[in-house]
């Protein structure tokens, strides 16, 4: 296994009542899930959420002693649906995944859930990846709260906010047979902190009793068309009132400042810390966070109490809704209470802010100057300077780098074992012409970056040969599809290679295998070849794909052999048999092989054992300086370099230290013709007498033919 161990952290779990537990907001949400009598806890990982799977999976020991039942869960909608669980029994359950991109995969099963209700708490924990650094498209989670009637927290990032709306979502889970969603931004779940921890709890009701004492209630059960009519009734008439009631009674939401003033912000909590910094940087917040205008904090941001709401508006000249993301949900919101109460405070928000994008502090800081110097001014009467940048970034000889310094996208790791797949694509078309590619999620997509430029649509996670499904039909090429091994278990096996094997797509599928759920963190999969204790593995995806009728199936267990990854694609592309052609092409992740095996290897050497470790050259007088080997294989550790040479204008090649010695570089040199100047070498820790010895007639013979060499220089000059 290749996981990233929280073996140390997972002891903070076991702190008891009175404990100062210290750490990372991801763990702190893991110890209040404990604290909180939770039953079972499943989920399916992905950033910023992957971390929150890491550490239960390593914390079994302590699930074990409480009694909690923990589940890799296959997909985010198997997650989803292991919510069940809570519906007909008073069990406390878990779930988390990457949002939005985890919440359109489960929105099936949770459209249910929220139909029926729930009995025992239910909490899905939610990884809102939001922004210009995000992995997925710009979506909120927001708009799946509104549409199945589920209540959504957004807590302030600290740790003591994030802990207690663990707490409170369960309890407004029960009072109001909802399920809840727990936002928590990139900010919070990387944001560390302290809190005061209280002793873990066993459940009040366990798995085992439910299992025992079965229990079926018919109007709990979605049953269309009965159960539709009862199940919307309950959710306007019951369940949204008890909400309400508990956020009110509970003071779920919170306020900062002073009581009255001329102006206010409303914000969703996860924005709080960006407010502050911005109210900071115009001097009207200290650095406890004591702000000189009042506050009203939104830890729950669905539903809206319109009663708070308009007893916060009322009296004011105008209010700011700081809402991240679109659509303006929460001002759009606002805005029909107020009007409804016929509240006449000017409400401002986008606009007054940006429409889009991330809400740093910087940006915040902009929008509420603008916003006070239309509404309220005297506050700004006091300001230090404000810290920009504007004049830098307009400097002419800083935009001119923009022309001068090239582009820098993201990319395959050094000696990934996916780049030789694409090389080898390259190869093929240069014979056969362009095809058409479907991508897919994962690591493979940096090949519609430079250097391979391969990729024409990505439609979802297991989708890239579905997304292909429409070029079925007879023509001179075949489209291609990529797909990788964490994909095809999580939706693909059914739903892309299941699809083509029924409607006898003629295309070709790619299955990347690198052993484990590698953008992810390195979690193993189904078809991860470690031997894990408690987890099924080393399933084949090459029986898996014939298990469902595929035919035509070749299995390559290295990949860095391109001169047979190139052949067996031509194979796949030019192969007069019907059905689809599928290749899964095997090699391990090497970020995760040397995050495994650099330890070891650097512990054998210190224990004074004889260890050899790969490395690869360019000889400076054979590399002809066409870069060619670059432009097929694009690996971080080729460079270029001048030489002293007179004769020579052009750079050539040079290998830097962060070699990882895997010999894609070679491969493709003698795949694609190209020239000879790649050579290996073998670093040798803790030689042997033989080492030595072979080590001095080697340098011995060198050495003499250079001198020669330099010699025959020296007369023809």
């Amino acid at each position: 296994m290749a996981e990233r161990s929280f073996a140390r952290e997972v002891e903070d779990l076991k702190l008891g009542e009175g404990e100062l537990f210290r750490g990372e907001g991801i763990l702190a949400i893991t110890k209040a899930l404990l604290q909180s009598g939770v039953a079972y806890v499943g989920g399916y990982q992905g950033s910023p959420i992957s971390h929150l799977m890491d550490v239960l999976s390593d914390a079994k020991p302590v699930l074990d002693e409480l009694g909690v039942h923990f589940e890799s869960s296959a997909s985010e909608a198997a997650a989803a649906a292991m919510l069940s669980a809570s519906v007909m029994y008073p069990l406390r359950g878990a779930v988390t995944w990457k949002s939005t991109a985890g919440t359109n995969v489960a929105s099936d099963a949770l459209t249910n859930l929220a139909s029926s209700g729930v009995v025992g708490g239910a909490l899905i924990i939610l990884g809102e990846d939001y922004g210009e650094g995000s992995s997925i498209p710009q979506e909120r989670s927001h708009a799946f709260a509104m549409k199945s009637q589920m209540w959504l927290l957004d807590p302030r990032p600290n740790l003591e906010s994030i802990v207690k709306s663990v707490e409170d979502g369960f309890e407004l889970s029960e009072a109001s047979n909802t399920p809840v969603m727990l936002q928590v931004r990139i900010r919070a779940c990387h944001v560390h902190g302290q809190f005061t921890a209280k002793d873990n709890q066993k459940p009040k009701y366990t798995i085992k009793e439910a299992l025992e004492n079965p229990v079926r209630e018919l109007d709990r059960i979605v049953l269309p068309p009965q159960s539709i009519t009862i199940h919307d009734r309950d959710k306007i008439e019951k369940r949204w009132p008890a909400a309400l009631q508990f956020i009110k009674d509970k003071k779920l939401n919170e306020h900062f400042g002073p009581e009255k003033g001329p102006v206010g912000i409303i914000l969703q909590g996860g924005m709080y810390n960006s407010v502050i910094r911005g109210l900071q940087l115009l001097g009207l917040a200290d650095s406890y966070g004591n702000s000189a205008i009042p506050l009203y904090v939104l830890n729950i941001t669905y539903p809206l109490v319109d009663d708070e709401v308009v007893a916060f508006c009322a009296g004011k000249q105008a209010v700011l809704m700081v809402e991240e993301g679109h659509p303006e949900y929460l001002e759009q919101a606002v805005a029909t209470a107020l009007r409804r109460r016929d509240i006449q405070t000017v409400l401002a928000g986008k606009g007054t802010l940006p429409i889009r994008g991330d809400y740093t502090a910087a940006v915040l800081m902009k929008g509420v100057e603008k916003f006070l110097g239309e509404h309220a001014p005297q506050y700004l009467g006091n300001r230090p300077p404000l810290p920009s940048a504007d004049a830098v970034l307009a400097d002419p000889k800083v935009k001119a780098l923009a022309d001068v310094v090239p582009a820098r996208p993201a990319g395959f790791c050094t000696g990934c074992p996916e780049r030789p797949i694409f090389a080898a694509m390259k190869l093929v078309e240069q014979e056969l012409g362009e095809h058409h590619v479907s991508a897919d999620i994962g690591c493979h997509l940096f090949s519609i970056l430079p250097p391979f430029n391969i990729g024409g649509s990505t439609m979802g996670y297991g989708l890239g040969p579905a997304s292909a499904s429409a070029f079925n039909v007879d023509a001179e090429k075949r489209s291609i599809a990529v797909m990788g091994d964490g994909g095809f278990w999580h939706n693909g096996l059914s739903t892309s290679v299941g699809n083509a094997v029924y409607n006898k797509h003629n295309g070709v599928i790619m299955v990347v295998d690198n052993y484990y759920s590698s953008a992810t963190g390195g979690q193993d999969i189904l078809s991860s070849r470690a031997l894990n204790p408690l987890r099924s593995t080393n399933n084949s995806i090459t029986k898996a794909v014939k298990g469902i009728g595929a035919k035509w199936v070749r299995q390559i267990d290295r990949t860095y052999d391109v001169g047979k990854m190139r052949d067996t694609l031509k194979e796949a592309l030019t192969s007069n048999e019907e059905g689809p052609k599928i290749i899964v092409a095997s090699s391990e992740c090497m970020l995760n092989k040397q995050r495994r095996e650099k330890p070891l290897f650097s512990k054998s050497v210190k224990d004074g054992k004889r260890m050899v470790r790969e490395r690869f050259g360019v000889d400076e007088d054979t590399c002809t300086g066409d870069h060619a080997c670059i432009r097929l294989s694009g690996c971080p550790s080729l460079s270029l370099k001048h030489t002293n040479d007179p004769l020579r204008d052009d750079p050539i090649v040079a290998i830097d230290n962060s070699c990882v010695g895997c010999g894609n570089c070679g491969e493709v040199s003698e795949a694609a013709v190209l020239c000879p100047s790649f050579y290996r070498a073998d670093i040798i820790y803790n030689p042997s007498k033989t080492d030595l010895f072979m080590a001095r007639v080697r340098t011995a013979v060198i050495g003499f033919f250079q001198r020669r060499r330099q010699a025959r220089r020296i007369a023809f000059a």
